[in-house]
C-alpha cells in the first residue's frame, strides 16, 4: 500500500510539474513573427531568442523584418508573417485595408515622436511657435511622428497648410540635418538621441507634449488568431516576459538593447539607452487588459487607435475610421491571463 501510495505520489508529482511549464515538452509551432529592427519595442524579441524562451513555451520562431510599416503590413496580406509588432499608423492602415488584428500594446510611444530643431532657432520658436509658419518640415509623412507633428501645430494654432512637408525617410532626414540641410524634422527614437548628439538638434514639441497618446501595436492576422489561439496567447507572453524581465534586471537589458541596436546597425549612446527606457511605458498583463476593457464603453487602445485613424481619414491615407471592435481584439490576452502557466511564465523576472 505505501509502494503504491509513492506510485501515485510520483505521478501527481509529475502532473503537476508538467502543468506548471507552458509547453516544453509538448509539440514545436512554429509561427512567423514580423518587426522593425533597433527599435525598443521590439527589444522582448531579442531577448526572447537570446535566453531561449521561445522554446519554453513550444514555439518555433521565424522572424522577417521590415523598414518601415507600410511594407510589413502588405507582407501580411501575402501571409508572409502571423504576429508582430509594428507602430499605430500601420496597424490602423492594416486594420482599415486587409482587416488586420491589434492584439495588444508593445509600448506608450508619445514622448519617443517629435519635432527636433536646430539648437540655435529653439528659443525663438519656443518663444512664438507660430513662427513656423512658412517653413520646410522635413518628415516621415503617414507614420506616427507625422501624426504627432500634426498635433504640435494644431496645439499652437497652426495649420496644417501653413508649413511645407517634406517627405523623407528617417535615415535620410538624419543625413539632411546633420550636413545642415535643414532646421526642423520629425523622427522617432532612436533618431531622436542621434540628431541631439550627432545633429545639434533640441526638441521642440513630442507627442505628449500635445497630448497625442501614440502606442505601438502588437498585430496579427484575424485568420491565424482564429486557428491557433494558443500560439497567439504564447507568443503574447513570451514578449510581456521580455518586459518582466527588462524591469527587474536594468543593467543587463541596457546592454541587450545596445546589442540589438547594433546588430541592425544603429549605435545608440548610455544615455541614448537610459532616456528609451525613461521615457517609452511598457505595459504588463493586468496593464493590457486595463486599456483594452470594453467594460464601460470604448477602451483607451479605442480612443487612441480611433485618433490615429481620424488622423489618418484628414491626411487622405485611408477612406474612413474603421470600427475598432472590428479589429482591437484582447481574446488572446484573455487566454494568457486564464491560463495559469502562461500568466506566471509572462510575470517571470529570470
Amino acid at each position: 500500500m505505501a509502494k503504491r501510495l509513492r506510485v501515485l505520489a510520483t505521478s501527481a508529482a509529475i502532473m503537476l510539474a508538467s502543468a506548471a511549464l507552458p509547453a516544453a515538452a509538448q509539440d514545436v509551432t512554429k509561427i512567423k513573427i514580423s518587426y522593425q529592427p533597433s527599435l525598443y519595442w521590439a527589444l522582448p524579441f531579442f531577448v526572447a531568442t537570446e535566453k531561449g524562451w521561445w522554446k519554453e513555451v513550444g514555439l518555433e520562431p521565424e522572424f522577417s523584418t521590415f523598414p518601415a510599416g507600410a511594407p510589413q503590413v502588405a507582407a501580411a496580406q501575402a501571409k508572409s508573417w502571423d504576429v508582430g509588432g509594428t507602430g499605430s499608423v500601420p496597424a490602423v492602415l492594416g486594420a482599415a485595408r486587409f482587416g488586420l488584428a491589434t492584439i495588444g500594446l508593445t509600448n506608450d510611444e508619445s514622448k519617443a515622436n517629435a519635432l527636433m530643431v536646430r539648437a540655435d532657432k529653439l528659443d525663438a520658436l519656443k518663444a512664438n511657435p507660430a513662427s513656423i509658419k512658412g517653413q520646410k518640415i522635413l518628415i516621415t509623412t503617414n507614420s506616427t511622428v507625422h501624426y504627432a507633428s500634426l498635433s504640435c501645430l494644431k496645439k499652437w494654432g497652426v495649420a496644417n497648410a501653413d508649413v511645407e512637408f517634406v517627405n523623407l525617410g528617417q535615415a535620410q532626414i538624419i543625413s539632411a540635418i546633420t550636413s545642415n540641410n535643414g532646421d526642423i524634422a520629425g523622427v522617432w527614437a532612436p533618431n531622436t538621441y542621434t540628431l541631439e548628439e550627432k545633429g545639434n538638434s533640441k526638441y521642440l514639441c513630442s507627442g505628449a507634449d500635445a497630448g497625442a497618446i501614440v502606442p505601438g501595436a502588437l498585430v496579427a492576422r484575424p485568420e491565424f488568431v482564429k486557428e491557433n489561439p494558443q500560439a497567439v496567447a504564447k507568443f503574447l507572453a513570451v514578449y510581456l516576459r521580455g518586459w518582466s524581465w527588462a524591469k527587474a534586471n536594468p543593467a543587463e537589458a541596457r546592454a541587450m538593447m545596445k546589442k540589438f541596436y547594433a546588430v541592425g546597425g544603429v549605435e545608440i549612446s548610455d544615455k541614448a539607452a537610459d532616456a528609451e527606457f525613461a521615457t517609452r511605458p511598457v505595459f504588463g498583463l493586468d496593464e493590457q487588459l486595463k486599456i483594452m476593457n470594453r467594460s464601460a464603453g470604448a477602451s483607451d487602445v479605442d480612443k487612441w487607435l480611433g485618433n490615429i485613424g481620424t488622423f489618418m481619414t484628414d491626411v487622405g491615407t485611408i477612406p474612413k475610421v474603421p470600427d475598432a471592435k472590428s479589429y482591437i481584439d484582447d481574446s488572446a490576452m484573455q487566454l494568457v491571463k486564464k491560463d495559469a502557466a502562461l500568466a506566471a511564465f509572462a510575470a517571470k523576472t529570470n
